[in-house]
């Protein structure tokens, strides 16, 4: 899963370098030391997990050329928000808001908060919950932080950034070290339905690489932006996948696909190997500090969203309240929501992948609608004429449409393996619950304008 915090520079200032930095600190985050057991888990040989991962950075390119092109044509602090609601009007602006403030956002919270708790339970086990425990303390605590004031920690986005990228390379390191184990030839078997298991591991795979949206806040902060947008998202996305690639055969040797299929924490696994309890521990908590990050910075970013929502829907108004300079009552929403996620996942077989499956039919379907509107936007000639456009179009964007709709079919289909392979239990009620809530914002959007239009 992905850091959020970016590091403020004036307009125009950023090099192509700045850049390439800020989007690699923002994409590397926790996930990667977690979505391979579910790729592998996902994946018929070990050719297939890493084609799949390499598919995964083709695909966060198209997109975050797409974002390139919106951001710098329709510069904007409200992001996707702003693009649906120009596009195609502003309930479709508020019905994302809602799906990113009951579905995305905290969920996205929660998955970030059980590999935080996967990760720091090597080093505190507090039993048969630890992994929930550990999660829901962390984001209590950071709230609590945010809400008496406390200035965010001092630690820049680079230092994390770094932290991030130094984690990998460790992890790369050690694998090639350790060398294959001897049941690393261990036969996994091959899933029953390949394309849709395909699908399910790049539900995974593109959470992992998450955080290349972001690109279309750069388009206004880099330094002559025309010439130095593509190379910066070409070359942060191509490091970003090479690192993944690289970590992800380094696991496959080691451990073969079946290890990584039954590896809770791959990463301390692998340093546990490398260097004993000690390596293992000290990786851990190079995780751990790194997801902290996340979640603080998560957190901070995802109350302004909730305050933003209360300002368009009068019966959410008290969200829009702030008391001195937060929005509480948006941070203590949030918290709640995330709580009551953390408790779904504590009763799941995995909690990261339960959070997976509750948020990907939302994410995917609005993203669909954002690659669409770039469509939009170039029928009515609403792009700006010196601004970024999206190389080899109609065909890219289209790519990435079609991207789009397949990762919505797999979280909907995914959603429904879990209600199976749970018999019916608290993980199927979990995975579609993001489906009901987001059909419950559809009315309740509607008739909120109504009332206004009534006023």
């Amino acid at each position: 899963m992905a850091n959020k915090a970016q590091t403020e520079k004036a307009a125009g200032r950023l090099s192509v370098f700045d850049g390439i930095m800020m989007l690699t600190g923002i994409v590397i985050g926790i996930g990667i030391f977690k979505a391979p057991t579910l790729v592998a888990a996902n994946s018929g040989s070990g050719a297939a997990f890493i084609g799949l991962w390499v598919l995964g950075g083709f695909v966060a390119l198209i997109g975050a050329l797409c974002y390139a092109e919106l951001g710098s044509s329709h510069a904007s602090s409200g992001g996707e928000y702003h693009f649906l609601s120009k596009a195609y009007g502003q309930k479709l602006g508020m019905l994302f808001g809602w799906a990113r403030c009951t579905i995305i956002q905290p969920g996205a919270i929660a998955a970030v908060a059980f590999v935080y708790g996967e990760y720091i339970s090597e080093v505190i086990n507090l039993g048969r919950y630890s992994f929930a425990l550990h999660g829901a303390l962390a984001v209590v605590i950071l709230t609590w932080v945010n809400l008496v004031g406390l200035r965010e920690a001092s630690w820049t986005q680079n230092f994390f950034a770094t932290l991030a990228i130094t984690a990998l390379i460790v992890a790369i390191l050690a694998a090639f070290y350790v060398g294959k184990q001897p049941n690393a030839a261990a036969i996994a078997e091959p899933p029953a339905a390949p394309l849709a298991a395909a699908g399910f591991a790049m539900v995974f795979i593109l959470l992992t690489f998450g955080g290349w949206n972001e690109s279309a806040y750069l388009s206004g902060e880099l330094r002559d932006v025309k010439r130095s947008m593509a190379p910066t998202l070409i070359w942060s996305i191509l490091i970003i996948t090479v690192l993944y690639v690289l970590v992800n055969l380094g696991y496959l040797r080691t451990f073969g696909l079946q290890g990584l299929r039954d590896s809770k924490a791959i990463g301390a696994d692998l340093m546990r190997l490398a260097a004993g309890n000690a390596g293992a521990i000290i990786l851990s908590l190079m995780i751990t500090a790194t997801a902290l990050s996340t979640l603080n910075a998560t957190i901070f970013t995802g109350a302004r969203g909730y305050q933003a929502l209360g300002k368009d829907l009068p019966w959410l108004g008290f969200l829009a309240e702030w008391k001195g300079d937060k929005p509480a009552n948006a941070l203590i929403t949030q918290a709640i929501l995330t709580l009551v996620l953390i408790g779904f996942g504590a009763l799941a077989r995995d909690g990261f992948e339960t959070m997976t499956g509750y948020t990907a039919p939302a994410f995917w379907g609005f993203l669909f609608l954002v690659g669409v509107s770039v469509y939009i936007f170039r029928g009515r000639g609403d792009v700006a004429q010196d601004g970024f456009k999206v190389p080899l179009y109609p065909v890219l964007p289209a790519i990435f449409c079609a991207s789009c709709l397949w990762m919505c079919w797999s979280g909907i289909n995914y959603a429904h393996f879990l209600w199976s392979k749970s018999g019916y239990g608290i993980a199927g009620i979990g995975a579609m619950l993001g489906i009901f809530v987001m059909l419950l914002g559809i009315p309740l959007v509607l008739l909120t304008k109504k009332a206004k239009a009534k006023r």
